[in-house]
Parts: C-alpha cells; structure tokens; sequence
C-alpha cells in the first residue's frame, strides 16, 4: 500500500545508504471486482489486498475462526458528481459541519441500519463514522467468514531482497480471504470497498538518506564539502525548520504574531512516534518554544509499539517539522495500523473529527502497484475511491491535506516491486494523486562538493529535485558504469501525469498542466511478457541516452502533479531526532544528519497551513480549506506567489520531466517553489 524507501535503497547499491526498513511494496490497497454475484441476492464487494499475488505467499493453514478482526465497510457518498465538482471549483466559507456533511453527502441511516443489522446477526458488533461513510465492524474471523461468504486462509510471504540493494522485504505472517466478499445486493451495491479481511502490513515511509559512505569519502577528500551531513556526517550543515520558513517566506507572518495559535492540524501516520522524541527536537534540537498542545488518537488501536522497522522515524519527523513551523499551533496525531482498513480509518477519523484545519500524510505507493493488483484479480478503483471520499469531506469542511508526491522521480514504481526485476514505465505516487489534495513535491537547494580529485558536484540554483547530478560522481568513485549508476539512484520529486485520476478543472487550461518537455536520460523498453511478475505487460529494461539526452516534449492527461514544492534533497536536507533509528544504518545516534525526501515537505506545508489560518483568523476570516482551487488562480496572476522551476534541461528536472519555457506548471514541482507569506495575502484578499 505504501511506498517503499525507493530514495534511501536506491543508493544503496554503491553507497550503503541508510534508510527506514522497507516494508512490502507490492501490497495492494486496492480492491477486487465489485460486479457478479455469490449467490443469488447477493453481491461481490471490492477487497483491499489479493493476497494469492503477492510473490512467494505460502498457505500454512485456515486462519482460526476467533481470530479477533475490524473490518470497515465504505459506502459510496451521495450525490457525487455534485461533490466533486464543488471541491474542484472551492468551496466557501461557512464551510460544513460533519453532521451537514453526512446528511447531504453520507449514505442514508435506513441503508447504514440494514448492514448493521445483518452484520449483528452473525455476532459483528459495528460502530458508525459521524460522516455516514466508514463502518468499523469488529468481530471474529469465523463471524466475518460467515457474514461475507468467505474463507480466510493464513499465508506466509518470505524476506525478498529489494532490487539494486534497496532494503529487503521482511518475511510476513498473515491471513487473508481467498475470495471476494459478498453481501446482500442491496447493501453491496452501495459500498466502495471493504477492507480489513486481510493484517498483512504494506506500509513503509517516504523518508530519504543520505549515503553515509559518500560522506566518507567526502570528508577524506583534500576539498571538503558543504552538503548537508556531507562533512564527515555531522549535523552542522543542515537544515533546521526554522530554514524553511526563510528559505520559502513564511517568517513575516511571525512578525504579525501568526505562530498557529488557535489552530489545530493533524498527523496521519501507521507507525507510533518515539516516546518524547518531538519534545527534544524542538527544545533541544531546534531551540523552538512550542506553546501549541501535542495529543495522539490511536485509530483502531494504534500501531503497536515504537521501531525502526515500523518507520516510527517518519512519524517523529512529521511532528517535529509540523510542529517547529507552526509552534502556536496544537497537533492531533492519528496513528493507525499498518492495514489496508487502519489507513482509511485514520483519514476518516480524522475528517469526522473536523478538529484540524490542516492533516499531512507521508505515505503512497505507485499506481503502477495498484494497476499491477487489478490485473491479477482486484480491481483497484474501490481503494482509490475510499481516500478520494476522504479528502472530499476535508474539503467541504474546509480542511486542507497534504500529501507527499513520493521520491521515485518520474519512474515512482521501481523499486516498489520484490525480485530483481522492476517496471520502467512513467508513474505517479497514489494517494497525492487525488484531484482532492494539495500533493507536496520536492527541490534541491543549491549546493556544491567535492568528493575526490576531479571528482564533483555542483548545483547552481534551485531546482527540481532528483539525483541524476550524483550518477557521473558515483560512477567515478566506484568504477561502475554510468548506466548501473543511474539505474541505483533512480530518486527525485515524484511527478507526472495519473494514469488512474482524471485531471481536476482547477488545472484545465493552465499552461502545462496538458504539455510537457522532459530529458530521456532512460528509455523504456517495450515490454516483453511481463504478466507472470506484474500482471500486466510492462517495460522492465532501459537503455541509457547517456547525461545530456535531446530535449523531447509531448502531452498529458490525468491529474498532474505535484501541485507545488521546496527542498526534499537530503544533500541540502534537514535533522531528524529519532531514538528508534540510533544505532542503524551505522550511525550511533538519535540525531542524525542528512535526512529529506517529500515526507518532509507535507508535513511543513502543514503547519504552514496553520500559520496562514492563525493570521487569517486575526482579522476574522476562516480558515483557507482545500488550497489547489485558490493557488492555480494565483499562479496565474501578473503577481504570482509562486517561483516557477520552469527552465528546460538537464540541471532542472525529475529525471524525466523538466521545466518549459513560459509554463505555469511543471510536473516534478507543480506550480513551483511558495511565498508563503506573499499566499498569505492572497488569500486574505480572495485573489482570483
């Protein structure tokens, strides 16, 4: 379900990057067919998770049948089409209360009534979202078997060795059902998915390393270098979150006494924060005094307990970086298993909550996982259907959400697959692809270093963020090939066009949102009978155009991300205090130089967010909600808030896609770099 540590694994191959574990990346939050019948009356409903696909899944037996479960059942919301088009247009203040929301938009109680009522007949005790949407029902695995016509079986997955020495895969014990399930039609019919028949855990961070044996070399080297956790590891160089407010123009707002007070934004995250690891950051670490309460709602339990291995570090980081922005503000921290149905539930507890005017989330995988799943039996539209409903209700109660666009570049599933063999194809990071999300995309500042004698890097200005400047330095001091190079640090600001969302008509007629020009460093190989690894045929080769490919350009439809961006480059990136990681990956001790990746960016534009409404809410205006349908107004403006990383070729690009000459947008960095101050204004004054 989530994205796996393609930026960290990805150097891993020549440089022994640190990283968060990578869990299994091709776990699918997606869903199965949701058409035929299990019997007469009855209807099949979209699953979470083909457990059957996952590669070297084992069968050791039935799963017990009092097996505790929570399983939630997402109904379709109410006169869709109506809602979509609101929150793509904005909506307005007095925005809606849960309770509106669930009249106009959530299914009906009578419909709500008949699946607890069935569900009670077979022992499944069942509780109701306030949205009317999100039914958590908890229960035995017998119980649920029973209820839903199906049978669950306990399956094993073994530890796979990520491709090109990305984190390995841990070996997994879990059940899952071996079909489809199905309910009365009437019931069925009206439900987007149900998850939770499955505790395998998909989940894993967007959080990037640097690599600790690059920084080795480097500091060794007669020139030494200036990078962040470059010169021989040490945090001196790096940034704190106090850089980012002066790096993108929020600091003005805290001249005007806009810290985030009065203001609530939340975390979702599917790993438990480390015990007093935030508290040290900001008083120890960053010298920030945090006047803002920090609280935490464990969805359907919680996460367990705190560990490197769950990504416990993404979380603290989360609420470190979040927090630090917007001192004033108070934090809700929704963590959730690490399960299809935990996910959801989390996202939905927080929108039924309607206590946080801002939510970030540093999770995704690529919708070539997703696609991949459909084709080998699940169909992936109830999934995606289930977050999309999520964010909407953010939206018409006018909370804003942030998600990171993902760290893969513009290739966002390699990696992202167990085995040696890995697609090739353009893909984009799911959920930030939601039409119904700001997706948070990543720069890289400008930096310089020397690594050896003739051995160099150099970026001059800020610019979209990929590694595609490390492959000649990384070839020379390993003395490989540029190609295997390239091929190990396939890692960036994840961008590109859907292939699953359509294109929202905020961004219709913006100038880039539609074209394109991009670098072809890498060229996909047609596919050759890929099925048996994919289930669907993909291309799993590249040739190499070497480091300064002729400029090609081209169209593209879907939703376009990111939406906008600023530093995500490890090399120019930030601290991070995370006990669970003291002592891996090499490095002794809690706080560690050199972390980045878009997990750093949502969660700042978060408390951004926060800081935004709390000088909004002092000269009595509400809270900005949903931002994309006001920025891709002021983009377009003589006065923009926004930088546009717009300059073509091979300094400027996620190792596909670069800038256009006179675009508005750029996929790899959206609308480009904030004035967060300059926004602040915009939307006090309703610019359009």
């Amino acid at each position: 379900m989530i994205k796996s540590l393609k930026g960290a694994g990805a150097l891993a191959l020549v440089c022994g990057l640190g990283s968060l574990t990578a869990a299994p990346a091709l776990a699918a939050r997606t869903s199965s067919r949701a058409h035929g019948s299990a019997a007469s009356g009855r209807s099949t409903v979209p699953l979470g998770i083909d457990a059957a696909a996952l590669p070297g899944a084992t069968v050791f037996g039935t799963t017990r049948p009092n097996t505790a479960e929570t399983v939630s059942f997402i109904f379709k919301e109410a006169n869709l089409s109506q809602l979509e088009a609101q929150a793509q247009s904005g909506f307005s203040a007095p925005y809606m209360s849960v309770k509106t929301f669930a009249k106009t938009y959530g299914a009906s109680p009578k419909l709500i009534g008949q699946l607890q009522s069935y569900l009670a007949g077979y022992g499944i005790s069942t509780t109701v979202y306030p949205n009317n949407l999100d039914v958590v029902a908890t229960g035995t695995a017998g119980a649920f078997d029973s209820a839903l016509a199906v049978t669950q079986l306990d399956y094993h997955t073994p530890a796979v060795q990520g491709p090109s020495g990305t984190a390995s895969i841990p070996a997994q014990s879990f059940h899952a059902p071996t079909s489809s399930p199905s309910l009365p039609s009437e019931i069925a019919d009206q439900l987007v998915a149900i998850l939770g028949l499955t505790n395998y855990a998909p989940s894993v961070s967007n959080a990037v390393h640097v690599s600790q044996k690059l920084a080795t070399a480097a500091g060794t080297a007669a020139n030494r270098p200036g990078g962040c956790a470059v010169l021989s590891g040490l945090p001196s160089d790096c940034n704190l979150p106090q850089n980012f407010t002066a790096q993108y123009g929020l600091d003005p707002l805290y001249g005007m006494n806009a810290t985030g007070q009065g203001q609530t934004l939340g975390i979702i995250t599917l790993a438990t924060v480390d015990p007093g690891a935030p508290q040290h950051f900001w008083s120890k670490v960053a010298g920030i005094n945090r006047t803002g309460s920090l609280t935490f709602d464990n969805v359907d339990g919680g996460a367990g307990a705190p560990s490197y291995n769950a990504g416990s570090g993404e979380t603290d980081l989360d609420i470190e970086q979040s927090g630090a922005v917007a001192p004033g503000a108070n934090i809700v921290v929704y963590t959730a298993p690490n399960t299809d149905s935990g996910f959801i539930d989390a996202f939905f507890t927080a929108a039924s909550q309607n206590v946080a005017g801002s939510v970030s989330c540093s999770w995704g995988e690529a919708e070539t996982v997703i696609q991949s799943i459909q084709a080998l039996g699940q169909e992936s539209s109830g999934y995606v259907q289930a977050f999309d409903e999520a964010m909407l209700e953010f939206d018409a109660q006018g909370q804003a959400s942030f998600i990171a666009s993902g760290d893969g570049g513009a290739y966002d599933a390699y990696g992202e697959f167990p085995g040696a063999t890995q697609p090739t194809n353009l893909s984009i990071d799911n959920p930030s692809d939601s039409p119904y999300t700001t997706a948070a995309g990543g720069t890289t500042l400008p930096w310089n270093a020397t690594f050896a004698p003739g051995v160099s890097v150099d970026v001059k200005a800020q610019r979209i963020w990929a590694w595609d400047y490390l492959w000649a330095p990384v070839a020379q001091l390993y003395g490989i090939s540029l190609q295997a190079s390239a091929e190990a640090q396939v890692v960036g600001s994840g961008g590109g066009f859907s292939a699953i969302e359509t294109q929202p008509s905020y961004q219709q007629n913006v100038n880039g949102t539609n074209s394109f020009t991009a670098v072809p460093y890498l060229t996909p190989q047609d596919p050759v009978n890929t099925t048996s690894i994919f289930g669907i045929n993909l291309p799993s080769t590249w040739t190499f155009n070497g480091l300064s490919p002729t400029l090609t350009s081209g169209t593209g439809s879907g939703r376009a991300t990111p939406d906008l961006a600023a530093d995500a480059d490890p090399y120019t990136g930030y601290i991070l205090y995370a006990p669970s990681n003291d002592g891996k990956d090499g490095i002794h001790s809690p706080t560690q130089a050199g972390w980045g990746g878009t997990s750093f960016v949502a969660p700042q534009l978060n408390g951004s967010a926060a800081v935004i409404d709390s000088y909004l809410a002092a000269k009595g205006m509400p809270r900005t909600g949903f931002w994309n349908p006001m920025i891709y107004q002021f983009a377009q403006s003589t006065s923009s808030p926004f930088t546009s990383l717009n300059t073509p070729g091979t300094t400027n690009d996620n190792l596909y896609y670069t800038g256009t000459a006179g675009a508005t947008f750029v996929p790899g960095a959206g609308l480009g770099t904030p004035n967060l101050s300059q926004l602040a204004m915009d939307f006090a004054n309703g610019r359009k």
